[in-house]
């Protein structure tokens, strides 16, 4: 299963990850970081296919996928 991270203190919610996500699972979400940015969130890491686009397309290198620690 992947992972997705997002850091909240780099992100300034462009959304292109939510245009991209091929699942549709990722959202800006309600919290608002130090820059007054509302940062991006996974809404389902379950339904994650690993896929990397949220990661291809962030402009400010905000989000990593990897693969969950069992």
């Amino acid at each position: 299963m992947s992972k997705i991270t997002v850091n909240e203190n780099v992100c300034k919610g462009c959304s292109l990850c939510v245009e991209f996500c091929p699942k549709h699972i990722m959202k800006l979400g309600e919290k608002v970081n130090a820059a007054g940015y509302n940062t991006a969130k996974c809404t389902d890491e379950s339904a994650c296919i690993g896929c990397g686009f949220c990661y291809t397309v962030c402009p400010d290198c905000a989000i990593t996928v990897g693969e969950e620690k069992l």
